[in-house]
């Protein structure tokens, strides 16, 4: 008897770590051109960690680097684009790209300064028949469970333009958000890096979770 309860304690242990593994994963775009699509390193795992605890999800702590190109886009639901300087897709990747989006895969572009003229350009061969456009604020991308009545939240400074999110719209669904103005990803990194205060820190964390909470509902 003894033997069998120690037989049960343990298989019940070990399915219950076996169900805390992380099931989901959250991919970084790494593209050519030469850009800094390496950008905000302590960026996602930040954000990844604020969704675990208060959207009570189950990501693996690290995002995975994905080449455009690569069929292993395909595994993720949400796959976030950052950087300053030039972009460039190939045929290949332009192809891949738009297959991943339209199968019901989700591109976060968060314009780190300087991406917006690149990326419009590569996001044109993507999707030659879409435009972006600018989301209004009641879009439930800013209704999920923090509320963006205002839209998105300005993290940094730079143009003296306000911050703005414009959407790529496919066949009804929205399968590229782009967030211009913003620096979004710099307000989910760590306190240290820009000392920036904690209340805007929690807002871009908010906002992010909004985008994560939206993509993965709508995989």
């Amino acid at each position: 008897m003894n033997k069998f309860i120690i037989t049960v304690f343990f298989l019940v242990i070990f399915q219950f770590s076996f169900a805390q593994q992380p099931t989901l994963k959250i991919g970084k775009l790494k593209y050519g051109g030469g850009g800094d699509w390496y950008a905000n390193k302590t960026s996602l795992p930040n954000l990844i960690k604020f969704c675990n605890q208060n959207l009570k999800m189950n990501i693996f702590p690290e995002e995975d680097i994905i080449e455009v190109g690569s069929t292993d886009i395909f595994q993720y639901p949400f796959v976030h684009m950052t950087g300053h300087g030039n972009v460039v897709f190939n045929d290949g990747e332009v192809q891949n790209l738009r297959r991943y989006l339209v199968a019901g895969g989700f591109l976060h572009i968060d314009d780190n300064y300087g991406l917006n003229k690149f990326i419009r350009r590569e996001m044109k061969k993507v999707f030659p028949e879409l435009e972006f456009v600018e989301l209004p604020f009641s879009h439930p991308i800013y209704q999920q469970k923090y509320k963006f009545t205002t839209g998105l939240p300005k993290v940094h400074e730079h143009e003296g333009l306000p911050p703005q999110g414009f959407g790529l719209i496919w066949q009804g669904k929205l399968v590229c958000y782009f967030s211009y103005e913003c620096d979004l990803g710099n307000g989910w990194e760590d306190r240290s890096v820009y000392n920036d205060p904690e209340e805007l820190r929690l807002k871009a964390l908010q906002m992010g979770a909004n985008l994560v909470q939206y993509a993965f509902t709508n995989y």
